[in-house]
């Protein structure tokens, strides 16, 4: 089609022509024409009349509508046109005269339904100084407009876009704008899932973006497995999807989202077989509603289980006459658990008649039976109803174990008891008992105060996570820097690229062991973990150690075996000369590990001479870590030992004597560890074979080395004048010759 006979070419009357895969629109007519024929933005409602009388010779439908009951999409005339062409009963999301009106310009779309297609074009209009947008709709299936190879082309064209439109490019299932556009409003019996995977953050702060990448798509094909051709899967946020499961019931629903769960839990990621997912799953039944609302319940749900991560809480309909808040509750397919602890049964019958119907009971007649199931159950108990006066061991016995190992910061204890003297209360409150319910039990009272003592307590753990997500934030440079250093010592060292990775696990796997065979150590969950991280630098120290007695194939003499030594008191005065930072509790554990890893309990270890405990156990633990390490890898100066032969040989006290606890944790935990080391020697292995074998991959490695080489030669010389000696004074003997 050519410029119309009335000369309106401004408004974009298109030809479409094909070239290749690729539809080319050509414009034809010249703005300039259309000004001269006084088309402008500005007019009267009566050339506006006139234009659209026009304008309707040439398209199929035109409508001028006023800007304000567009925007507010309320009071537009049935029928309306448009939608009856599209076969909708709603406004377009993607309204195109609506975005006209925004932006106060022309704007033209596509739209693609079914079989057919349509150009539709929004000019902006101000008339008698009211916003105003005329709205031209032509069919594209007009032989004049395009011949039908070409129609049929451009339908292939506009349908693989549209796919493209609404897929999820790294996991290739659909997308947040998929959901908004084709399945929110719709109204649908189906089950309903959000699935939210645990500690996606985490994973890429610690491991970087590829390994969070991959255990997304681990989720998905887990959850493809389970899924029929009907069923949708839309990646609703970063490590959020959003399952659709049409015409299923309640207890086949239920079924298949704890087996996705499962399957999750045990699933490895490829190349990061250190990395253990879990997701957190909320689903409803939608029936008489739009899904977008059933979403939102189900978001609820999945909330509620991410409280306790790797778990699945599944709601079924609403049941007239229960709110929200007791919906949850009376619900949830996972029972949450509560312990109650009092030495009479006629009071434990009572509590649980009154809890048992939306809770599981455990039930323990004193505090030595109370501790036991705490050990058993952990976190798994929600709450505990304790009675103080008891025999064998009463409730501030129980309250003093767990605050002793922090137990009470994750369990919530109320208090229940006849007992009502201030001092009494007082002194529970003390020890950490969130609320005090006295005898004899009012049932409603006793219901609710569980109830909101355990949404409460849900409520900090959220919180929580939002700190710890900001202080993962907060870390991530400190331990990129933590890696690149720790990076540039096993370059310099010759060591292979695992090190530092074998020294992280092998230290977690220790200290995880640790905890559970004593109290005897401070090892919160943060403490390990910055150990864990601090382990990294244990060896940086090597950054002022010469290269030619660092990387010495033969035996060293005396004088260099003097030398390496002195890479713990180097390491340590390094981190000492941060002057900023040396008080920070990460860079303390650092310091103790770079100066006392090689530490012997016997008193025979260096620098230092330490004996026994005066060892600090975060350098106890990565000694051990060190030593099995180095056995089991190949060095320029021997060849690797068996895991075998290696823990025989620490066990032996061949390689010096370490803490006999520590001892029972390796032997413990050497089945574990065997297979850990052996999974990652497999995925090097892999990915050896597979890369390696090209000059390219080689070359970019030998860049790489000769990279951290140089990078590691320039902070060495930035050192090697002021790190002092042992004694005193400067190591001069360290420069290189």
């Amino acid at each position: 089609m050519s410029k119309n006979r009335h000369g309106y070419g401004f408004f974009n009357i298109c030809h479409y022509t094909l070239r290749g895969n690729s539809a080319i629109i050509l414009i034809l007519g010249k703005k300039s024409e259309g000004r001269r024929m006084g088309l402008k933005d500005t007019m009267t409602m009566q050339e506006a009349q006139k234009m659209k009388e026009q304008l309707e010779q040439v398209f199929s439908v035109v409508r001028l509508l006023d800007g304000e009951v567009l925007e507010t999409g309320e009071g537009i005339e049935p029928p309306c046109q448009c939608y009856s062409i599209w076969g909708k009963s709603e406004q377009c999301g993607n309204c195109v005269s609506r975005k006209a009106l925004q932006e106060k310009r022309q704007k033209t779309k596509i739209e693609f339904i079914d079989s057919r297609v349509y150009q539709v074009i929004a000019k902006y209009l101000n008339i008698d100084g009211k916003p105003y947008v005329m709205e031209m709709i032509n069919s594209l299936e007009d032989k004049d407009i395009i011949d039908s190879e070409d129609r049929e082309n451009l339908l292939a064209e506009l349908s693989g876009y549209a796919d493209a439109l609404y897929r999820d490019a790294l996991t290739g299932v659909f997308n947040r704008r998929y959901y908004e556009d084709k399945v929110k409003n719709l109204d649908s019996a189906a089950g309903v899932a959000m699935i939210d995977l645990d500690d996606f953050k985490l994973y890429n702060d610690t491991y970087g973006h590829d390994a969070g990448d991959k255990a997304l798509t681990t989720v998905v094909e887990v959850i493809c497995r389970h899924v029929r051709k009907t069923d949708k899967i839309v990646r609703f946020g970063g490590d959020e999807f959003l399952l659709l499961i049409p015409d299923i019931n309640v207890d086949n629903f239920t079924k298949k989202m704890k087996e996705i769960q499962e399957e999750v839990h045990t699933a490895r990621v490829p190349g990061y077989s250190q990395l253990k997912l879990s997701v957190s799953i909320g689903g409803v039944l939608s029936t008489g509603e739009k899904l977008g609302e059933a979403v939102l319940r189900a978001d609820k749900f999945m909330y509620r289980a991410k409280q306790r991560k790797n778990m699945v809480v599944i709601s079924e309909n609403e049941i007239a006459g229960r709110n929200s808040a007791q919906e949850i509750l009376l619900q949830d397919k996972t029972r949450l658990t509560i312990l109650i602890v009092d030495d009479s049964e006629m009071n434990r019958c009572i509590l649980s008649e009154m809890l048992g119907a939306d809770y599981d009971i455990l039930e323990a007649t004193n505090g030595e039976e109370a501790i036991k199931l705490l050990r058993q159950y952990k976190t798994g108990i929600s709450l505990v109803l304790l009675e103080l006066v008891m025999p064998v061991m009463d409730g501030f016995g129980v309250l003093s174990y767990m605050n002793e190992r922090n137990w009470i910061e994750d369990i919530p204890v109320i208090m229940i008891s006849g007992e009502d003297s201030v001092s009494y209360v007082r002194q529970a409150f003390d020890l950490g008992v969130a609320d005090y319910i006295k005898k004899p039990f009012d049932a409603q009272v006793v219901y609710k105060r569980v109830y909101n003592t355990i949404t409460l307590y849900a409520k900090q753990r959220r919180l929580l996570v939002l700190v710890t997500d900001q202080i993962y934030e907060k870390e991530k440079n400190n331990r990129m820097m933590i890696s690149i250093l720790s990076q540039i010592v096993e370059f310099r060292n010759g060591e292979s690229g695992a090190h530092v990775l074998h020294i992280n696990i092998i230290t977690e796997l220790i200290l995880e062991r640790l905890i559970q065979k004593t109290d005897k150590y401070d090892l919160s969950s943060s403490v390990r973990r910055m150990i864990v991280t601090a382990s990294a630098l244990h060896d940086i120290g090597k950054i002022g150690i010469d290269d030619k007695i660092l990387n010495k194939p033969g035996r060293l003499t005396k004088e260099e075996f003097e030398v390496i030594k002195t890479h713990s008191a180097i390491g340590a005065s390094m981190l000492e000369s941060l002057e900023y930072y040396k008080n920070e509790p990460l860079v303390r554990i650092a310091h103790d590990i770079c100066r006392w890893h090689h530490e012997r309990y016997d008193g025979k270890g260096y620098p230092d001479g330490l004996k026994g405990e005066e060892i600090p156990i975060s350098a106890q633990v990565v000694a051990l870590a060190d030593v099995y390490d180095a056995l089991i890898s190949d060095r320029v100066y021997k060849k690797a030992y068996s895991h075998e032969k290696a823990v025989e040989m620490i066990l032996n006290g061949e390689c010096g004597t370490f803490n006999p606890l520590l001892l029972e944790c390796l032997k413990d935990i050497q089945g574990r560890l065997k297979e850990e080391m052996t999974t990652m020697s497999e995925e090097r292995a892999e990915t050896a074979d597979s890369g390696s074998a090209t000059s390219e991959f080689e070359g970019y490695e030998k860049t790489k080395e000769q990279l951290f080489k140089s990078m590691s030669e320039d902070i060495r010389k930035e050192y090697i004048d002021t790190i002092p000696t042992i004694g005193g004074g400067e190591q001069t003997f360290l420069k290189s010759k």
